[in-house]
């Protein structure tokens, strides 16, 4: 079991900075791919980025390459989720999420995903 909990969100101005927390429990938290996802109102949770249990490998939705770093610190059990040049359409609640080994899937599907937290709201204003 691995229980998420997502922290700095807010408002922030167009072409600001924000970053986001995701605090994991458990010990085995190197195991675990993570994932950050987002959702706007009215709108599907969509993939921003995702990370592999070492840190070595990561991946960004088009839409936040070359704005957004994911990272993590498993001596820390918390990943990060760097947020530059912010646009009014970055507005959503971000969600953190994690894959146990056993987990199949591609990274950028939702449903490969085990465990999530309970979301941050990241307002943009133009």
């Amino acid at each position: 079991q691995v229980q998420l909990v997502e922290s700095g969100g807010g408002l922030v101005q167009a072409e600001g900075s924000l970053r986001l927390s995701c605090a994991a429990s458990g010990r085995t938290f190197s195991s675990f791919r993570m994932g950050w996802f987002r959702q706007a109102p009215g709108k599907e949770r969509e993939f921003v980025a995702r990370i592999s249990g070492r840190g070595s490998s990561t991946d960004y939705a088009d839409s936040v390459k070359g704005r957004f770093t994911i990272s993590r610190d498993n001596a820390k059990n918390t990943m990060y989720l760097q947020m530059n040049s912010l646009k009014p359409e970055d507005t959503a609640v971000y969600y953190c999420a994690a894959a146990s080994p056993a987990t199949l899937g591609g990274y950028s599907y939702a449903g490969s995903y085990d465990y999530w937290g309970q979301g941050t709201q990241v307002t943009v204003s133009s």
